[in-house]
């Protein structure tokens, strides 16, 4: 099974990676967890944007980024300067197919496939870093030892995504 989510993920940062390569963009695969960073990280020199991208995929109702992961994202953020506009994005790809369990079982049934690339900002206090879930309606939340908080992150629409005029601006302030 682990085999089986390790390339579903390198399939999807892939896709990420082509998708994005083109009109002013190019993007890397950087290795990810196996090598202390972010899934991938792409640049648009002409509009001096960088996005560190951390990339999950599966076929559950939710999926998750640990906080290790968000830290790399952000410490690699920190190292560009001459980008006006730096953005840590989480990227979730709910697959076609759901899995479920019926009489303890493993079954899968049909399902429309989402995609939500989260802008994610530190508003949580340094050196407490949480984990980040996402459910398949959107939804976003920020796990600690304390539980579980509903939170919203603001969406980040990708020059591959249908209809760009809801393009999100922001510039970092960091």
């Amino acid at each position: 099974m682990g085999n089986i989510r390790r390339s579903r993920g390198y399939s999807y940062e892939y896709s990420i990676v082509n998708r994005l390569n083109s009109r002013n963009w190019i993007a890397k695969r950087l290795g990810g967890s196996s090598v202390g960073l972010p899934d991938i990280i792409a640049v648009n020199n002409n509009k001096a944007i960088l996005l560190v991208i951390e990339a999950k995929s599966g076929t559950g109702e939710s999926l998750y980024v640990p906080s290790d992961q968000i830290e790399r994202c952000f410490s690699i953020v920190k190292m560009f300067r001459y980008y006006n506009y730096k953005y840590v994005i989480l990227a979730f790809k709910f697959l076609r197919k759901k899995r479920i369990k019926i009489n303890n079982e493993l079954s899968y049934e049909k399902r429309k496939l989402v995609e939500y690339y989260k802008i994610i900002e530190p508003i949580w206090k340094k050196g407490k870093t949480p984990q980040i879930k996402c459910n398949y309606d959107g939804k976003t939340f920020l796990i600690t030892h304390n539980g579980s908080t509903e939170i919203s992150f603001s969406n980040y629409k990708m020059h591959f995504q249908k209809n760009r005029k809801y393009q999100i601006k922001y510039k970092s302030t960091s």
